[in-house]
């Protein structure tokens, strides 16, 4: 007992050289409220004895609380000058921790708890004016920058209506690489300071007494208002905007197109770089209180997760048309790569209520992209437009389904997970069978529109009146196809056993436009029809003369209208004159030089041999060139 009583001593000693210190060195005072601030009732038994009891320090807690007046009195409330004033706000944080500690005792309950909720209105308003004055700027630029350094660049957004081909433009989806977890120091580094560092120990000492005093719900309401408030200005600064679903319907699809696109963006800079920040500065702020930090982070969150969820569940439910498909999977990708980032941030209420919801649009998200892709597999097979291509060009649904194709090649992980195994797609014919029976889902699709679209060029071909015509444009068609496989993810696909079937099949069309074009000029140079005559009686000058003027006649004509014919690709071009070239010069040279020589020194003899070998192997460029050019660039030789 004698030696508690000595201890006892000791203790106050040490109080009365501190109060003594407080009056002498002003430095030192500020340096002892600050550090005395932090604490709770741990002192209480020390001023206690150094003040004169709880009844002492209750009204000595109040006249420092009254002083700073009433939140709700406007002319009286001053703010606490946290930087100005260091040892002002520590002093009255002090008096706060008195009157929580003193509201424990029954005697004193009444006049406490008056005092309380006047400091706890107070310090309300204080969380408030704090995190909203020290809110750091949110830089969506920046973020957008380091987000695509992350992931592969955003699609470019070509439009790919069915109905409007030459509204496309070739070549121009760029597509996403497949995400995954956000975490790691990347992340780290993209968790944006949501308030200013310095203003973090304020905030936290205000949450610890509100929290002390049984004030928590009151301290979440003002976090969740101010910290929801900054998140949807985060959304609209990421230029993406609160729509319903009747406002989606609505949307014009070159709007959706880009409101999709900026969602996939939005979605992976909320996670990855807001919602990170918002986390950890719920853990700084309510580090004494982990449950408390838990619940204001969902309930601040939430309303954010869920705007951007509500408007993925509009865009899978309207009006399905072939050109959303790529924007649909893409929102697909970005809702899939954050589900274990939604799994880590959130407590497990919240969690589990988000999870379920993400999970049910995420399943939307692939029934929508599942029945955007049979909507445009029945396009291309149902595609009947009469128009034929005025000179024999690729047809604009060759160019787009080979485009979109390729495309789908980009989503292969995600398009086969949506697909699934199942049963392979039939095939009326014998080669589509025998590959699809190797292929993944989604393989079986790409070479079943492939072979709907083999199918309608070659319908489409019979349009031409031309036979030679029909076959360039078969040519056409069916090299552009092949030329997109060698050259993308779909050789990997079909493989080299289907494009050199399909090399062959142009190499056939090329000898049947031969024959449609070339045959009857050919036969003005054979010798039938020249025998008999006698190489020198006028029937048989006559004959040659007509042999002459008929080949002159059909090869100038089939220069004037070929010459309108367009091979785009340099190389098929030179190869159709090369055998063109290979199947008539030598037929011209030899019937010239068994038959010319009776036309020379006669009248009007360069009338009929107006041509020489070297000259048709120069009319023959002006082929396929897609002008009207044709004879009038290459004057015909004088001889």
């Amino acid at each position: 007992m004698e030696a508690s009583v000595e201890g006892e001593e000791r203790v106050i000693a040490a109080a009365q050289q501190i109060v003594r210190s407080l009056g002498t060195s002003k430095n030192m005072k500020e340096d002892i409220l600050l550090i005395l601030s932090t604490f709770d009732n741990r002192f209480s038994n020390i001023t206690d004895l150094v003040g004169g009891g709880g009844n002492a320090r209750l009204t000595a807690a109040e006249e420092v609380i009254s002083r700073w007046g009433d939140s709700s009195v406007g002319s009286s409330f001053r703010f606490l000058p946290w930087e100005e004033s260091p040892e002002e706000v520590a002093e009255y944080l002090a008096a706060v921790d008195d009157v929580i500690s003193l509201s424990e005792d029954p005697d004193l309950l009444n006049r406490a708890e008056i005092a309380l909720q006047t400091a706890m209105e107070r310090l309300e308003e204080e969380f408030r004016r704090v995190m909203v004055q020290n809110a750091e700027s949110f830089d969506a630029a920046r973020l957008y920058v380091s987000c695509r350094s992350l992931s592969a660049s955003f699609a470019s957004g070509a439009a790919l209506g069915i109905d409007d081909y030459d509204s496309y433009v070739e070549d121009d989806h760029e597509g996403y690489a497949e995400g995954g977890s956000f975490r790691g120091s990347f992340s780290e580094d993209l968790s944006v300071g949501m308030v200013k560092a310095e203003a973090i120990p304020h905030l936290k000492s205000i949450a610890d007494r509100m929290i002390r005093a049984a004030y928590e719900n009151e301290c979440c309401q003002v976090f969740c208002s101010v910290r929801r408030e900054f998140l949807d200005e985060s959304i609209a600064a990421l230029g993406f905007e609160k729509l319903s679903i009747e406002d989606v319907q609505k949307i014009a699809w070159s709007e959706l197109d880009l409101k999709m696109k900026k969602w996939a963006q939005a979605l992976k800079v909320v996670f990855l770089a807001l919602l990170l920040g918002e986390k950890k500065l719920c853990d700084q702020i309510f580090e004494a209180s982990p449950s408390v930090g838990e619940s204001c982070f969902a309930s601040a969150a939430r309303a954010c997760v869920m705007q951007l969820l509500n408007f993925a569940e509009a865009v899978a439910i309207v009006q399905r048309s072939p050109e959303k498909l790529f924007r649909l999977l893409d929102m697909y990708d970005a809702l899939s790569s954050i589900i274990p980032e939604l799994q880590t941030l959130f407590p497990e209420e919240a969690k589990e209520f988000l999870l379920g919801e993400a999970d049910l649009i995420l399943r939307r998200l692939g029934t929508a992209a599942k029945e955007t892709l049979a909507m445009f597999e029945n396009a291309v097979q149902k595609e009947t437009s009469r128009k034929s291509m005025q000179f024999g060009d690729i047809h604009p649904l060759t160019r787009y389904v080979m485009n979109y194709d390729i495309a789908l090649m980009e989503y292969e992980g995600t398009l086969n997970e949506l697909l699934g195994r199942g049963e392979r797609d039939g095939f009326d014919d014998s080669e589509g069978s025998q590959l699809a029976g190797n292929m993944t889902r989604l393989g079986q699709r790409v070479l079943s529109t492939i072979a709907f679209l083999e199918s309608n060029i070659e319908e489409k071909s019979k349009l031409y009146e031309d036979s030679g015509l029909q076959y360039i444009f078969l040519i056409n068609n069916l090299h552009y196809i092949v030329q997109k496989v060698k050259g993308s993810e779909l050789l990997t696909v079909l493989g080299d056993d289907w494009v050199k079937k399909r090399r062959g099949q142009i190499k056939q069309h090329a000898r049947s436009y031969l024959r449609a074009s070339w045959t009857r000029i050919l036969s003005f140079l054979r010798d039938d029809g020249m025998s008999g005559s006698g190489s020198s009686g006028n029937t048989f000058k006559l004959a040659l003369k007509d042999k002459f003027k008929n080949f002159n006649l059909a090869f100038e004509e089939i220069i004037k209208v070929q010459s309108t014919w367009n091979v785009s690709d340099h190389q098929l071009r030179e190869e159709l004159r090369i055998s063109i070239s290979d199947m008539l010069i030598p037929a011209y040279r030899s019937f010239t030089g068994r038959y010319g020589s009776y036309l020379e020194g006669g009248r009007n003899s360069s009338k009929y041999k107006k041509y020489t070998p070297d000259d048709l192997e120069t009319c023959l460029s002006d082929l396929f060139e897609g002008s009207s050019s044709g004879l009038s660039s290459h004057p015909r030789r004088k001889h």
